[in-house]
């Protein structure tokens, strides 16, 4: 940096209540049974947290059939599909089960629509974990759309009986024009009484909204298979800002920053401050003077644990 640059902190950043809780519910696991506890996907989109908990005795897993007979499994904060939910119970796995709860909401509006007889369009990224199990909620009568091009080629059968729900982690304004475009289209179409992108997701983005412009670049500290980081640096490019996703302050490449005055920093909601907090080490290493943290929304949302793991013999 040829002169001292400040660096300057996205309120609200990091973990979300959902992703505390299903750290909290792996660990709890952990402490209960002991190791291996099993857990079906990343429990959450980070690379750090993963690495933690695989070497405190966590197993990782694509499919239940790597679990063992009688083992002890945990469904990620993502959710699953009845399909998995129905394996998990046919094959006796103990199961705790760490889907967040904005996501269990989602699964549940998908649950009413079917049962109303309405066909149902989920927004989301295809091959994402939270899409695949909210498609799951339902045999049949589910679309998946991710662009305003994919609702143009959309076909369906019961146009007139037609809902939409969305993946929680997406970008806003994205969602907004895909809705828009699913309206133009789908004139009856309907949606959840209240907006699936959680509030997690919202506050973070609006966060980026109100630093991009007052930065030179943006730093977003999230793994790369992470949505919602993903949609941060988006965020901010779209602003017209320089914008880089790094899992660790070792892939912080100095040029990035070099002749900034001012560097914007956040994180997704599944990276711990730890790794927020050496990101800022390393740009003061390269030359940054100052730290100042922005005004923003301050979150207390938390949710319960399940009762099978805060009390086990009852």
């Amino acid at each position: 940096m040829s002169e001292p640059a400040e660096i300057l902190l996205a309120q609200p950043r990091g973990f979300c209540a959902g992703v505390d809780r299903a750290i909290a519910i792996v660990e709890r696991a952990l402490a209960l049974h002991g190791a291996p506890i099993y857990v079906r996907h990343e429990i959450v989109h980070n690379k750090f947290v993963v690495e933690d908990l695989r070497a405190k005795g966590a197993v990782f897993v694509e499919e239940l059939d790597e679990v063992p007979a009688g083992a002890t499994v945990i469904f990620s904060a993502h959710g699953v599909s009845l399909a998995v939910r129905g394996e998990a119970e046919a094959r006796g796995l103990n199961v705790f089960d760490a889907t967040c709860p904005l996501v269990t909401k989602v699964h549940v509006e998908v649950s009413r629509m079917r049962e109303q007889g309405r066909e149902v369009v989920m927004i989301g990224h295809e091959g994402h974990p939270e899409a695949e199990g909210t498609m799951g909620q339902s045999g049949d009568g589910m679309y998946l759309v991710e662009t305003e091009e994919d609702v143009a080629r959309l076909q369906v059968r019961k146009p007139d009986q037609l809902s939409y729900v969305t993946q929680t982690t997406l970008s806003m304004d994205d969602c907004a024009r895909i809705i828009a475009a699913l309206k133009a289209r789908f004139p009856r179409i309907q949606g959840p009484k209240r907006d699936d992108i959680c509030y997690a997701t919202q506050n973070r983005q609006d966060a980026v909204k109100f630093m991009a412009p007052r930065c030179d670049v943006v730093i977003v500290v999230g793994s790369p298979n992470s949505s919602n980081s993903n949609r941060l640096r988006e965020v901010a490019m779209n602003l017209g800002r320089e914008a880089y996703l790094v899992d660790n302050a070792e892939e912080l490449r100095p040029e990035w920053v070099r002749g900034k005055r001012s560097i914007g920093v956040t994180a997704g909601a599944s990276a711990p401050e730890v790794l927020v907090r050496e990101v800022i080490q390393r740009l003061q290493a390269l030359g940054a003077t100052r730290v100042r943290e922005l005004e923003g929304i301050e979150e207390h949302v938390t949710f319960p644990l399940p009762k099978a793991i805060t009390n086990p013999g009852a």
